[in-house]
């Protein structure tokens, strides 16, 4: 699937999706991820593209929602790792978010509609949770996803290529490579 001409400066924005010091750690490709994460970047500063990222923001102890609770499935992580392991610069977005989606309970959605823009590129950790997910919601919203698929990554090898073979099948899945030419 071709996104030659779908995408601009104008219509599109780069989600660095969780890129957090203690999801860096522990995923199975790390270099190739960085430089691929590095290269969308800064192909999308080059053509001033926006840049969100999104921060894992744990709910307050006592507020954790139902589901989680009942599967036991709390979210640990230090302070350290909360950090985002890259900088943003002063014109990126940062959006603190508590869910898979990306549309649930930010005001993601809204920043898009009030620009205009309707291309999202997914790039982040991890592919086969919050990118697929959020991918997923945009496209059921109306918005292009466009997965950067050397710039995602996860813990589990299988689950993210299951992932990018999942998406494949709906939307466009580009490595940055390909990316680069878009424009």
């Amino acid at each position: 699937m071709s996104i030659k001409g779908t995408l601009n400066q104008n219509n599109s924005i780069l989600v660095v999706w969780d890129v957090q010091n203690g999801l860096v750690k522990g995923i199975f490709n790390r270099d190739e991820f960085l430089r691929a994460l590095d290269r969308t970047l800064n192909f999308a500063r080059n053509h001033r593209i926006p840049v969100v990222f999104t921060r894992i923001t744990p709910y307050p102890e006592g507020f954790e929602p139902f589901a989680m609770r009942a599967t036991s499935r709390q979210f640990k992580m230090s302070q350290e790792d909360l950090e985002l392991y890259l900088k943003p610069s002063e014109h990126d977005i940062v959006i603190p978010k508590n869910t898979w989606s990306i549309f649930v309970g930010t005001n993601f959605e809204l920043l898009l509609r009030n620009s205009g823009r309707n291309v999202i590129l997914f790039t982040g950790i991890a592919t086969e949770i919050g990118v697929e997910t959020s991918a997923r919601h945009a496209f059921a919203l109306g918005f292009l996803p466009v997965i950067v698929s050397d710039a995602v990554s996860s813990f589990n090898k299988e689950g993210h290529e299951r992932s990018l073979m999942n998406m494949k099948a709906f939307f466009p899945v580009i490595s940055s490579d390909e990316l680069e030419k878009t424009l």
